[in-house]
C-alpha cells in the first residue's frame, strides 16, 4: 500500500503533469491506520495491494491520448487557449463539396459528422505495407550485381538482353521465352473454349516449365494382336449360307474329335499296368513253398551271384598298386612332353593348310550366315504367331470357349424365332484372357468346413 502511494506521488509530481479528471487529484490527507499484513506470502500480494491510484493515473493518460492526441503537458499553449476578440470563429468542419445556403446558417450533415474521424490519435503504422518479399535475397543480388559491374563483368541476363537487342536490330527472330505461371500479365487460357491449345506441348511447357517425359516404346505395345471383338463366322448367322454353315459345323466337329482323343489317351494311360519280369514271376511261383529261413538263404545266394558277375567284369578297387620308380616317372614325363609337342606341330600344320582352304571356309561361312538368317526369320515368324495366341500368365492354361453353333434342323427361319446362345459377360471375360489382359481363372470351389446336422423338429414329429 505504501508502494502504491509512493508511485502515485511520483506520477503526480512529474513536471508539467495536468490531471484530466477530478479523481486523479491528490489524495485526501486523512489516511487511516494501515493494516499489518505479511507480504512474504503470495496470496497476500494482490489481496492487500492497492493499485487504484496507479490505474486512475493510467486511465487519465489514455483519455488524454484519445481526446487530444497526447498529454496536455506536452501541448503548446496555442492549442489549449485562444484570445477572445468577440468574433465568431470560422466553421472549418463544412464539407468542401457543399455550398452554404443563403439566408440560413450552413451546418454539416449529421452523417458527415458521424463519418468524420474525431480521434486525434494517429493511425498505427502498417508494418506489412513496408515489407517486400525476398527483400534480403534481392538486396544480395543487387549488391553482387554492383560488384560485378564495378569489375566490368557482364551478367548472363544482361548478355541475353544485349543479344536480343542486337538480333532485333539485325532483323532476325529470337525465340520468345514462355511467360511464367505466376506472372499476372500472362494470357488467359480458356479450358472450355472452342479453340484448343496452340500446340500439343506448348501450353504444358508454359505451365509446368518442363518437357514431357519420353514415353517408352514398350508402353505403346499391345499385349496381343487379336481384336477386342471377334466376329463369328458367317455360318453362325440366323439365316446362313449352306456352305458357310457346313464349314462351321466341320470346325465344331474337329473340336469335339480332339476332346474325344484326349479322353481316350487319358484312359489308355490310366489302364496301363506294369509288365511282369522274370524275377517277379519266379517270386510269385515260389511264394508259399519255402520257409522264411530258406527264402533268406535264397536271396543271399542271388545277391552273391550278382556280386561275382560284377567282379569278373570290373577291376578290384581295393587292390594296392605298386609304387612307381623315379625312372618310370621321368619316362612318363618325357612321353607327355613329346605328345604335347606333336599336338603343337599338328596345329601349326593345320593352320598352314587352312591357307589353301580359304574357298571352302568362305563357303562354310556363307552357309552358316544363311542358316542364321533362316533361324532368325523362323524366330520372328514364331514371335508374330505367339502375339496372336494366349500366353501362360498363371498356373492355369487358357481354355477357349465352345463354338456357338446350331445344327441344320435347329436353324430358325427368321430372326424373331432365334434362340439366344452364350453370354455376353462370359464372352468378354474370355476375350480378356485370350488377349493376355488377365490370367485364366476358375470358380472357387466351396468346401464345407463342418458337417450338416439334421434335427427333427416338433412340428415334423406331429405330422409323422
Amino acid at each position: 500500500m505504501a508502494a502504491a502511494r509512493r508511485n502515485k506521488r511520483v506520477a503526480a509530481g512529474q513536471y508539467g503533469f495536468l490531471p484530466f479528471n477530478s479523481s486523479a487529484e491528490q489524495p485526501a490527507s486523512g489516511i487511516g491506520r494501515r493494516k499489518r499484513v505479511n507480504k512474504n506470502k503470495k496470496k497476500n500480494w494482490n489481496k492487500y495491494s492497492d493499485i487504484q491510484d496507479v490505474e486512475e493515473f493510467l486511465d487519465d493518460v489514455r483519455l488524454q491520448e484519445r481526446a487530444t492526441g497526447g498529454l496536455l503537458a506536452d501541448k503548446p499553449d496555442d492549442t489549449l487557449f485562444y484570445v477572445d476578440t468577440g468574433e465568431k470563429p470560422k466553421q472549418t468542419n463544412v464539407p468542401s463539396g457543399d455550398k452554404p445556403r443563403k439566408g440560413k446558417r450552413s451546418k454539416p450533415l449529421k452523417i458527415d459528422l458521424i463519418l468524420q474521424n474525431d480521434s486525434p490519435v494517429a493511425v498505427p503504422k502498417d508494418v506489412l505495407a513496408y515489407q517486400q518479399p525476398n527483400a534480403k535475397k534481392l538486396r544480395h543480388i543487387s549488391q553482387s550485381a554492383e560488384k560485378l559491374a564495378a569489375k566490368g563483368v557482364v551478367t548472363r541476363k544482361e548478355r541475353l538482353l544485349q543479344l536480343r537487342q542486337a538480333a532485333k536490330a539485325a532483323g532476325t527472330s529470337v525465340k520468345a521465352k514462355p511467360v511464367a505461371n505466376n506472372n499476372p500479365e500472362r494470357p488467359y487460357y480458356d479450358l472450355w473454349g472452342a479453340e484448343g491449345s496452340v500446340t500439343a506441348d506448348l501450353f504444358y511447357l508454359e505451365q509446368t516449365k518442363k518437357k514431357l517425359v519420353k514415353r517408352p516404346d514398350k508402353m505403346n505395345d499391345r499385349p496381343s494382336d487379336l481384336p477386342a471383338i471377334e466376329v463369328i463366322a458367317p455360318g453362325g448367322s440366323y439365316n446362313p449360307d449352306f456352305f458357310a454353315h457346313q464349314n462351321l459345323l466341320a470346325a465344331a466337329h474337329e473340336v469335339e474329335l480332339k476332346k474325344v482323343k484326349e479322353e481316350e489317351k487319358l484312359e489308355r494311360q490310366l489302364a496301363r499296368t506294369e509288365t511282369a519280369t522274370e524275377e517277379t514271376t519266379f517270386e510269385e511261383q515260389i511264394q508259399g513253398l519255402l520257409e522264411e529261413g530258406e527264402d533268406q538263404a535264397l536271396e543271399v545266394e542271388l545277391q552273391n551271384a550278382e556280386g561275382d558277375d560284377q567282379d569278373e567284369g570290373g577291376v578290384v578297387p581295393n587292390a594296392q598298386q605298386e609304387k612307381k620308380t623315379e625312372r618310370q616317372r621321368k619316362k612318363e614325363r618325357a612321353e607327355k612332353i613329346k605328345e604335347q609337342q606333336k599336338k603343337a606341330d599338328r596345329n601349326a600344320i593345320d593352320k598352314r593348310q587352312q591357307l589353301f582352304q580359304l574357298r571352302s571356309i568362305r563357303t562354310d561361312l556363307m552357309r552358316r550366315e544363311q542358316r542364321t538368317r533362316l533361324r532368325q526369320s523362323v524366330r520372328r515368324a514364331r514371335l508374330v504367331e505367339q502375339r496372336s495366341q494366349p500366353r501362360r500368365l498363371g498356373r492355369l492354361k487358357f481354355k477357349p470357349s465352345d463354338l456357338e453353333v446350331q445344327l441344320s434342323d435347329e436353324l430358325p427361319g427368321s430372326l424373331r424365332r432365334l434362340k439366344p446362345e452364350g453370354s455376353v459377360l462370359k464372352d468378354r471375360f474370355k476375350s480378356f484372357q485370350k488377349r493376355n489382359m488377365i490370367e485364366p481363372r476358375e470358380r472357387a470351389k466351396f468346401k464345407r468346413r463342418h458337417k450338416l446336422k439334421y434335427v427333427e423338429k416338433r412340428a415334423f414329429r406331429e405330422i409323422t
